[in-house]
């Protein structure tokens, strides 16, 4: 799998008080290949609900594979941001998130009443930003049918985070642990 050559590959940065993956597929260093991205959508799309009416993500790291995915899949796309529009009138959910990289606040548009949502994100960590997703989809009136992320840094209870505070369990497609010195894949 490509995505386990990815993070083989992967350096390891103190990002605050983290430990931080420095790679193709979260970082595009290098360059992101398409075939990566192509691959982890396939993977998703093979454990993902699909009775969804939108893909829900945030603008970063998590916002070229979700689009691969709904491009694969035909389902509309809403992306949560790190800043408001401020248009007023669209349902713009304002929702606080504190996460292993970020703490402040997170802007969703284009999630209504009764959609059924997929949230599909690159990597879960500490869980802050899927927790804040689905608090989001919520107070828009959606449901949040499934959360898939492709990569899960084990150790940091990103899991147990997000099924403690939303009940929901995620999907994931490949597990790392990060040391100081190196990713390995389990």
């Amino acid at each position: 799998m490509l995505l386990e050559e990815v993070y083989k590959k992967a350096k390891v940065v103190r990002s605050g008080k983290s430990l931080t993956t420095v790679n193709e597929f979260t970082d595009q260093i290098p360059a992101l290949r398409p075939e990566v991205l192509i691959e982890v959508a396939h993977k998703i799309i093979k454990v993902m609900e699909r009775d969804v009416s939108k893909i829900v993500t945030e603008e970063d790291k998590g916002a070229a594979l979700a689009t691969t995915v709904s491009l694969l899949t035909g389902i509309p796309l809403a992306m949560a941001r790190w800043y408001s529009y401020s248009l007023g009138g669209f349902n713009e959910q304002v929702v606080d998130i504190d996460s292993e990289y970020y703490k402040g606040q997170l802007y969703l548009n284009g999630v209504e009443v009764g959609d059924r949502v997929i949230i599909i994100d690159d990597t879960l960590s500490s869980g802050g930003a899927v927790i804040a997703l689905v608090d989001a989809v919520k107070g828009a009136g959606g449901e949040v049918a499934d959360v898939v992320c492709a990569v899960e840094k084990v150790g940091n209870f990103g899991v147990e985070n997000v099924v403690g505070a939303t009940g929901i369990t995620v999907k994931i497609i490949l597990k790392v642990l990060v040391s100081e010195d190196r990713v390995t894949v389990e």
